[in-house]
């Protein structure tokens, strides 16, 4: 096994709460040391060890890889124009969806997963080493089927979203009772070898609580792990399912009372914020403050879609966590890194401890904070995912 030491970094985030006063755990003037496609030592550089190969950073700063715990990526179309009318003062609602499930019906494996790549370039050339994707856009047994194992050839975190909302041919015909069946049933079926979570959309104009309950339980039941898109257009009671079930992540949280903060912060359960929602649409953004001084668990993703998120950049999502949201620039990049990760139930990501795998980002930039105080100039100068342990296929 050959060591490799980074050393003359200007910042080090760790997102090790040991090693400073805050979470993200940053060391000045700092090195670390990797072995194997593992994290072997971090430290500062005065007492970095011997190893067999080095770096000077001449100065730059490194943060853990971003984990993205919330993307649609396996999609075909363009909804560019309804964008356009939203910024003309339509309002936004679920029902879009439907036009992206026409195009990725129509669309073969191949352009589907085409389409993937390109999103997944951007995501690496962006900092995001770990991501998260779903289905969600096929709403047929045969086109979520297909969607979840063209997706799993490029991440492990998997999510069947047959749930994502009732498709126009069910609401024009049998109805949501005829779809819920279908998604508990021979769709589940079809998808779940292919997936690792399972996703309801449980909002106005998509599945209420009592749906989405039948749905996730039925997805527990045939080995996958719970979350759920909570409370985006209205709070129907989706956080209290969530915790309920023991969701790994509630997603959007836009609405949120006390109650619900309550329940969060007294849970295994992460809200999950996507500011690049709310930025696409014009809408409320949730206050990450009160989650945080109640003391839940947050996290930052980019939701990139076709339709009211289209976006690949964390960078961008930070800033406007910082900005919107009243998150610090540390709790903002906690949140897409140690956050995302914590979403997904993992530990062995979006930190750089001792032992952890050493997906990282190098800055163009001196210190994290750049990453909110200039919004919109890319400072990713390199991506790196370890190569030389199984993970590393994400």
């Amino acid at each position: 096994m050959s060591s490799h030491a980074i050393f003359n970094i200007a910042s080090l985030v760790t997102n090790d709460a040991q090693i400073s006063d805050d979470k993200i755990g940053e060391i000045k003037n700092a090195a670390m040391v990797i072995e194997d496609g593992l994290i072997k030592w971090v430290g500062s550089s005065s007492a970095v060890p011997e190893t067999d190969t080095a770096r000077d950073l001449e100065g730059l700063a490194i943060i853990p890889g971003f984990v993205d715990s919330h993307a649609h990526l396996v999609f075909a179309g363009d909804r560019s124009a309804e964008f356009e009318a939203r910024m003309q003062g339509q309002s936004y609602s679920a029902g879009g969806i439907n036009s992206t499930v026409a195009a990725t019906r129509a669309a073969s494996d191949a352009e589907l997963e085409e389409n993937l790549k390109k999103l997944v370039a951007e995501m690496r050339r962006s900092g995001i080493t770990n991501f998260e994707t779903k289905s969600g856009y096929g709403l047929s047994v045969k086109d979520e089927a297909r969607s979840l194992e063209i997706a799993k050839r490029y991440t492990k975190e998997t999510t069947f979203l047959g749930a994502h909302v009732v498709p126009k041919e069910f609401k024009e015909g049998k109805g949501a009772a005829a779809y819920v069946e279908l998604v508990t049933g021979e769709m589940l079926s079809a998808a779940s070898p292919h997936a690792k979570w399972i996703d309801v959309f449980c909002d106005a104009g998509a599945f209420d609580v009592d749906q989405a309950r039948e749905i996730l339980t039925k997805g527990i039941a045939a080995g996958l792990a719970p979350r759920i898109h909570a409370n985006q257009l209205e709070n129907i009671g989706a956080i209290k399912l969530a915790v309920e079930l023991d969701c790994a992540s509630a997603d959007h949280c836009t609405h949120l009372d006390e109650k619900d903060i309550e329940l969060l912060a007294g849970s295994n359960t992460v809200a999950t914020l996507l500011p690049g929602a709310e930025f696409s649409t014009r809408s409320q953004y949730p206050n990450a403050r009160r989650l945080i001084d109640a003391g839940a668990t947050v996290a930052l993703a980019t939701d990139c879609n076709p339709g009211s998120s289209f976006t690949t950049s964390m960078a961008f999502c930070i800033a406007l966590a910082v900005r919107e949201m009243k998150l610090s620039p540390a709790e903002a990049l906690w949140s897409a890194t140690a956050g995302g990760a914590a979403a997904l139930r993992r530990s062995d990501i979006g930190n750089l401890k001792v032992g952890s795998i050493a997906n990282f980002v190098v800055l163009n930039a001196p210190s994290h904070l750049h990453l909110s105080y200039r919004p919109g100039v890319n400072l990713i100068q390199e991506t790196h995912i370890a190569t030389s342990i199984a993970e590393s296929i994400q």
